[in-house]
């Protein structure tokens, strides 16, 4: 009876790990087929840090912040953004002026999906790919949606020895030969997962293997009081809402 429930766990397998080492092999083709160029010559600013470290929300959320703290926006903890200065400073300020809409009010949460769709945030991310900082769209999805069917293909085989076991037990079968041979699957699975973590994992992240080194250089600068804005805007770029440490406005970030 168990063997009827070995072959389709060891199929899930076989063509679940055969898609992520093909996938992992494009990346790693991608990757190096230009070298990237440095971060001085793509012009790393706080926007562009903040989409390797979190994506085009990321970059929202660093926009709001900037804006709120210079007064051009205000962000109610109650989940309502409002235009306090309808002159935007820069291409993303004024798309996300206009994103509000010619009343001057809209939800929080309804502007920050927007906009985290909108070409000016989108092309953040466009340049950094170019640069070969960020992971492009396709290789990034493509290799998250690998890993996760593996990671399927490993649950149903545990979930098929568990049913082999209990279908086979009153029959008076060993489970002996059902756990060596449901073991090809999951050993299979578990090492692809595990060799993934290495060498796939980081192709899952916003920002590619170079454009990870160039996080890793990024510090919280050491800024006197003049320049508390600009050590809060660092932090949201590279960890999100989350360094705000105004109560009210870090709500209004989560509505």
């Amino acid at each position: 009876m168990w063997l009827l429930l070995l072959i389709p766990a060891c199929v899930a397998a076989v063509l679940s790990c055969m898609r992520l080492v093909r996938i992992a092999a494009t990346a790693d083709a991608l990757a190096g087929a230009d070298a990237p160029r440095p971060a001085e010559a793509v012009g790393i600013g706080l926007y562009e840090t903040a989409y390797l470290a979190g994506g085009p929300a990321r970059v929202v959320d660093l926009a709001l912040v900037l804006m709120a703290s210079r007064g051009r926006l205000h962000l109610a903890h109650t989940g309502w953004t409002s235009v306090v200065d309808p002159q935007g400073r820069s291409r993303l300020e004024r798309a996300l002026i206009a994103a509000v809409g010619p009343e001057g009010q809209c939800r929080t949460g309804e502007l920050r999906q927007a906009m985290a769709s909108h070409p000016t945030v989108m092309e953040v991310g466009a340049r950094l790919s170019l640069a070969g900082l960020a992971t492009p769209a396709a290789v990034r999805q493509s290799t998250a949606t690998a890993v996760r069917h593996v990671r399927q293909a490993l649950l149903l085989a545990l979930v098929l020895l568990g049913t082999a076991i209990i279908l086979g037990a009153p029959a008076g079968e060993d489970p002996a030969a059902a756990f060596a041979w449901f073991a090809l699957p999951v050993i299979l699975t578990s090492g692809t997962l595990l060799m993934a973590r290495v060498d796939v994992y980081p192709y899952t992240r916003w920002a590619s293997p170079a454009g990870q080194e160039v996080l890793r250089v990024v510090r919280l600068p050491r800024q006197e009081a003049a320049d508390r804005e600009q050590e809060l805007l660092t932090a949201v770029a590279m960890t999100g809402p989350a360094a705000v440490q105004d109560a009210r406005l870090r709500a209004a970030l989560r509505n």
